[in-house]
């Protein structure tokens, strides 16, 4: 989920393409960093409902307490940067997430699921600078005529992190064991406890690693020269409510809101879902999340090739469609085939963020901004529409909860068919 910025380039003339290079090398790797750290929620949810003996509900508050922070902090990233400027910001956001991956340690020496919540809001807000700056800088580095490939390469180291997330970070936090309750019941308290502690302890050393990781590349940003970054604009960072009278906008707003909430349910809970429906062990199904954020890698990459074939406003509604269909069969039969249909859900809805994010700021002018900043914000759904799949899954159960991203699809299915296109309002007054 990306947000972009207009920009310029006033690079020097002097910049060596050395530099350029290893620039740009450094800029991409931001692309990674988010991925891992967003796409490790699917693992923590459920390694940390076991370690902190959590239910379905609470462990939904992991996924709130990272998604929240796209909407307390989009803004005031934009804000430091143009006060400051980009490099800054990005060695400010890596400290941030640094800072809270280390905290991962204390956390899980404590078993305290509402320290491991503080952490993950800190490594999520670190990110969130690091979205927000990325994208811009991407594509001001080499002529104008090559922007939209070097987003496009940058976006498939994406794709990397997650996989590597996925499949081999997962590997190493999820232990695999599994205790009934009737073992659970027949250990001392004491041995009940070291092996919760062991379990939550799996995750010190691979944050560690990743906060690592993270200052030094906020080393080598500090090290590395930049070409300079101009934004164009006027009148500053200003929020107009006005954009809201624009139909196709309002709606755009609600449909992001509701997809990325569908989003994140569907990978976060999926593990879940794969050892309740797909009677999948905790291992096998980690390798099955792999193939998940596969598919949506793969999804992007093939909706690109069809969006020049067929508009994507029709796309966008086929993809809706065939999200509610493939969920009806999850949510209603399950197994193991609901897994696989699952899978098919993550291909045909990656397309959707970037393709609602331009329906809904077309035609705009002027109020393109402002629009561009409520949209981001809309991310906030990742955090709270899990709450409710987490509500139902407890009350119920997860095959049954997973209904709620099936409205959320219904949801982007009506904004393609009946909302999605510009509709001319009467202009308001200033």
């Amino acid at each position: 989920m990306n947000s972009t910025a207009a920009v310029k380039q006033t690079a020097p003339a002097s910049s060596t393409s050395r530099q350029l290079k290893l620039a740009t090398v450094l800029i991409i790797s931001l692309f990674f960093l988010w991925a891992l750290t967003g796409n490790l929620i699917p693992v923590l949810i459920p390694h940390l409902r076991k370690a902190c003996q959590l239910n379905d509900f609470q462990s939904a508050f992991i996924d709130a307490a990272y998604w929240i922070s796209y909407f307390f902090f989009a803004l005031p990233a934009a804000w430091v940067m143009r006060k400051w400027s980009y490099k800054t910001g990005i060695i400010t956001g890596l400290l941030i997430a640094a800072a809270g991956a280390v905290l991962f340690f204390p956390a899980a020496e404590l078993r305290s699921f509402g320290l491991f919540l503080f952490a993950l809001f800190l490594v999520a807000a670190g990110m969130t600078i690091l979205e927000t700056a990325a994208n811009p800088y991407i594509t001001i580095m080499g002529t104008p005529e090559t922007a939209v490939q070097r987003l496009n390469f940058a976006q498939a180291f994406n794709g990397l992190g997650a996989f590597v997330a996925a499949f081999f970070l997962s590997k190493v936090i999820l232990s695999g064991k599994e205790l009934t309750a009737a073992q659970s019941s027949s250990m001392s308290p004491e041995a009940l406890n070291q092996y919760l502690l062991t379990e939550a302890r799996s995750v010190q050393v691979p944050y560690l690693a990743i906060a690592g990781v993270l200052l030094l590349t906020a080393l080598l940003f500090r090290l590395v020269r930049f070409p300079k970054i101009q934004e164009e604009h006027s009148g500053g960072l200003s929020i107009n409510l006005r954009v809201f009278r624009h139909v196709h906008f309002r709606w755009g707003v609600i449909a992001q809101f509701a997809y990325v909430g569908a989003q994140v349910c569907i990978s976060s809970f999926f593990i879940r879902y794969a050892g309740y429906s797909g009677h999948m062990k905790e291992k096998e199904a980690t390798t099955y999340l792999g193939l998940l954020l596969l598919c949506f890698m793969t999804g992007r990459y093939a909706g690109t090739l069809f969006m020049r074939k067929i508009a994507p406003q029709r796309l966008l509604l086929l993809y809706s469609i065939a999200c509610v269909l493939l969920l009806c069969y999850s949510v209603a039969v399950g197994g193991r085939t609901g897994v696989y249909f699952l899978l098919a859900v993550e291909f045909f809805m990656s397309i959707m963020f970037p393709t609602i994010f331009s329906l809904a700021i077309r035609d705009l002018g002027n109020e393109t901004k402002s629009a561009s900043a409520f949209l981001v914000m809309s991310i906030v759904g990742g955090a709270l529409i899990p709450l409710a799949l987490g509500a139902v899954s407890f009350y119920s159960n997860v095959q049954l909860a997973y209904t709620v991203p099936l409205v959320c699809f219904a949801v982007v299915g009506y904004y393609a068919l009946k909302r999605a296109a510009p509709v001319t309002v009467q202009a308001v007054p200033q």
